[in-house]
């Protein structure tokens, strides 16, 4: 059987996005369509919506007023789009009106050293789920070991390399990376280190895309 032609996707994104999630789903169930049509791999790469966040967060309705001027009412109209969009996509939010917002760098971090694993897209599944469905605070560190030891990872060594900030300069350069190349919102995909596509876009798009890339690699 012919080896099926390779196709990276390097996905820049923050667990503080609901769209990143969305947009990820999204893709999924392209990537689904075309199982026996391309071998996918799947790079998790770091972004910030709010990189000066405290541990404590903020209380989202009050991040969304004054970081980008929403109502109160608009703020719940657009958080129940989302809710309906992920329940379309087999993801559940469960956002409520005690929602806060928080730091995500060592979440950042934690990905970083999963790569290695091959752990990054279970383990950010797995954040996302901590922090939209859960409600839970993904910058605790007892709340990141967890996630870690439950998706197969080393709780110990996690726990080293979170406490120590190991890959904390790792995560910054890859963040400064993205932002030089263009990268200024999230979620963005990378496919094949060629073509940048930003925003959860619909599945057709996607697989659109990944045709054009199958059909310039057998050409």
């Amino acid at each position: 059987m012919p080896k099926l032609p390779a196709v990276r996707i390097d996905i820049v994104s923050d667990i503080m996005c609901p769209w990143c999630i969305i947009g990820y789903k999204k893709l999924e169930h392209a990537m689904l369509k075309m199982k026996h049509t391309a071998e996918f791999e799947i790079v998790w790469q770091p972004f910030e919506l709010n990189p000066d966040m405290p541990f404590e967060g903020e209380h989202l309705g009050e991040h969304l007023r004054d970081k980008y001027g929403s109502t109160k009412a608009q703020s719940i109209k657009s958080r129940q789009q989302i809710i309906e969009i992920g329940k379309t996509l087999g993801f559940e939010f469960r956002f409520n009106e005690n929602s806060r917002i928080f730091n995500s760098f060592l979440a950042h971090q934690l990905l970083h050293w999963a790569k290695s694993y091959n752990k990054q897209t279970v383990l950010k599944l797995a954040l996302f789920d901590l922090y939209f469905t859960q409600q839970q605070n993904p910058s605790e560190l007892l709340l990141l070991l967890d996630v870690a030891e439950k998706v197969g990872l080393d709780r110990n060594k996690a726990k080293e390399i979170l406490e120590t900030q190991h890959y904390a300069k790792a995560v910054r350069d890859d963040q400064s990376f993205w932002a030089e190349n263009d990268v200024q919102a999230v979620p963005a995909f990378i496919f094949n280190k060629q073509y940048l596509l930003s925003g959860a876009q619909e599945p057709q798009i996607l697989q659109d895309v990944i045709e054009t890339i199958i059909k310039e690699q057998t050409q």
